[in-house]
């Protein structure tokens, strides 16, 4: 009470290159040290180091120096970081060392005043001490949390806190998305945005070419303007093999748009309230970016909001101008479509030769030299146990259960995790290759000379193959996994060997 009626204020004070700094104590949560992880973020500005998740939040990670120069220094292990809170709004705020908490009284502090038309900057004034020997820099914290989409940020709070416990009620739907890598950086995007995933084909030049636009490809007669992603969002120039890159089909409404990127990673089930928003600072398209989507092993993605890809007017005319440009094409290919029928999506991968599951069963992509515990006594086709998401899996070895030769180069392997009744099984595959969008019409019963008299391997428990067409025109037959066949050989293989 007689701090408020003298009007003082506590502050807690920092240091940053020499100089000392305060921010009102209640604005300040906690101090941690530097982050070990920091995802940068495209097109943001020089202060904004990235963002970091603590305790279930995306944090941007504000670098002070460079607010007020550019040039400074980037943040260092060394520093430490003050989480400001204002609103329930957070950032991380890099300094060198910390002050001491202060309480002044108000005739120790002096405001600036900005003229009119001025922008105001995060210093909000001085404290002068010891008889104006001692000068310490007031700041603005709920200047240095001005972001652009704060009222967006506080709609997903809402939301997720009601997401949360729509989640704890087992009444939250689980979905999947796609992780790519573009200039080095990890982005998710929803698997119902992503129409196809394929290799790089050979793009047809188009007269819209450009910076963005690195030409159109052909998807079964509708045209597909390509943009560069790396080029949009400004990234640095990728270091993978080139042989990776894929492009990626995304569709919204009517319009469809190519996205070339780097290399496809992986399958990563989700849920909405996974997905940690993320005050952007500035950033350039901010609204392009959903949240950050954290996990401990594979490093934290950032999540793309797909319906705001095409709000940029650039992209947006890459995707109108090749639909008016090549418009007798798109509708040969729409009246083909019509007739065509149904489709379906696949994942296609390898074991020796071209296979393909039907996404619907397949949970999720783990890596294959993830921790895995062998219980002593199991056959030889069980390659051990191992917890995804806090559940035990039993992983198989499919070349093991159908007599294929071993692989010698498993650099490459993944593991499908697939569902059946409740228990889940994981199968060793030699490589995930891409994702299919194919119709009914090109799924075929499988050969009988494969089933009766064919190779000995997994295709002899199989009933149907696709027919994939080609770059090259020709078409590529893949054997569609049979998963109640498979069990059944798998069931049969471990009751002889109990």
């Amino acid at each position: 009470m007689l701090r408020e009626a003298a009007g003082m204020e506590v502050v807690g004070t920092f240091f940053l290159a020499g100089q000392e700094f305060a921010l009102p104590a209640d604005h300040v949560r906690e101090v941690v040290g530097m982050p070990e992880r920091i995802t940068p973020i495209p097109l943001s500005p020089a202060c904004l180091e990235g963002i970091f998740t603590l305790r279930g939040a995306a944090i941007p990670l504000l670098n002070l120096g460079r607010i007020f120069d550019p040039a400074a220094p980037g943040a260092s292990s060394e520093q430490r970081v003050a989480i400001v809170d204002v609103d329930d709004i957070q950032v991380g705020l890099v300094f060198d060392a910390t002050g001491e908490v202060l309480r002044v009284r108000p005739e120790q502090r002096a405001g600036l005043r900005w003229s009119d038309g001025q922008q105001p900057g995060v210093v909000a004034g001085a404290i002068t001490l010891e008889d104006g020997a001692r000068i310490v820099q007031m700041l603005d914290a709920a200047r240095l949390v001005r972001i652009d989409n704060v009222p967006q940020v506080r709609a997903h709070a809402s939301v997720a806190r009601e997401a949360w416990r729509m989640r704890f009620l087992r009444q939250a739907q689980g979905r999947k998305c796609i992780s790519f890598t573009v200039g080095g950086l990890r982005f998710a995007l929803a698997m119902e945005a992503i129409q196809e995933i394929m290799r790089v084909p050979a793009l047809q030049p188009s007269v819209m070419l450009g910076r963005l636009c690195k030409g159109w490809l052909n998807l079964r007669g509708a045209p597909v303007g390509v943009v560069d992603f790396g080029a949009l969002l400004q990234c640095a120039p990728g270091t993978g093999d080139p042989d990776d890159a894929r492009v990626l089909v995304v569709r919204i409404g009517d319009e469809q748009m190519g996205l070339l990127v780097d290399a496809v990673d992986d399958i990563r089930p989700y849920f909405d309230t996974d997905i940690l928003p993320i005050p952007m600072l500035g950033t350039a398209r901010g609204a392009m970016y959903r949240g950050c989507l954290p996990n401990a092993e594979l490093g934290d993605s950032l999540f793309l909001a797909h319906d705001a890809l095409f709000s940029d007017a650039e992209v947006a005319e890459i995707c109108a101008g090749h639909r008016r440009l090549y418009a007798a094409e798109a509708g040969a290919a729409r009246a083909a479509e019509k007739k065509v029928g149904a489709r379906r999506v696949y994942l296609a991968f390898s074991l020796d030769t071209g296979w393909a599951a039907d996404i619907g069963q397949v949970r999720e992509i783990v890596d294959f030299d993830g921790p895995v515990t062998r219980p002593p006594g199991m056959p030889d086709c069980v390659h051990g146990m191992m917890q995804v998401r806090q559940q035990m899996v039993c992983v198989i070895d499919l070349r093991t259960l159908y007599g294929m030769a071993p692989l010698e180069d498993r650099t490459g392997c993944r593991i499908l995790v697939l569902e059946h009744e409740g228990e889940r099984f994981g199968l060793v595959v030699d490589r995930v290759d891409t994702i299919l969008s194919l119709p009914d019409s090109q799924r075929r019963p499988s050969p009988q000379l494969l089933r009766v008299n064919g190779p000995d391997d997994m295709r002899r428990d199989a009933a149907e193959v696709l027919e994939v067409p080609g770059e090259d025109g020709r078409e590529d037959v893949r054997t569609l996994l049979d998963k109640e066949r498979f069990l059944a050989t798998l069931r049969g293989q471990l009751t002889r060997a109990a």
